[in-house]
């Protein structure tokens, strides 16, 4: 089993908002499509990054799916939808080998 994390930005490459009803468009078809999902939804989270010596933020929410088998040529065209969609240089999308017990 893995866990797929997909880091996404509550603010669009330009500073704008992301509706959130596009936030809840997105948590529900990943559920639709995978059985279910989790987001971490009750205060964004910050991710921080240097770059070009200043420190760059985002506020961003964790949606987590858990998956079988991993189809990689999936996730990286929902990446780069993503990216284009919410005009960011790179969405995170981490993938966790787990078991249950």
């Amino acid at each position: 089993m893995q866990i797929v994390e997909v880091f996404l930005p509550l603010d669009t490459g330009s500073g704008v908002p992301i509706d959130p009803d596009v936030i809840e468009g997105i948590i529900g078809g990943l559920a639709d499509r995978f059985g279910g999902a989790t987001a971490f939804t009750r205060a964004p989270a910050e991710g921080l990054w240097k770059e070009t010596g200043s420190i760059e933020k985002d506020r961003i929410l964790i949606i987590e799916v858990m998956v079988d088998e991993l189809d990689e040529a999936w996730w990286k065209t929902y990446r780069s939808r993503l990216e284009a969609e919410f005009e960011q240089d790179e969405v995170m999308i981490r993938v966790t080998s787990c078991r249950t017990i």
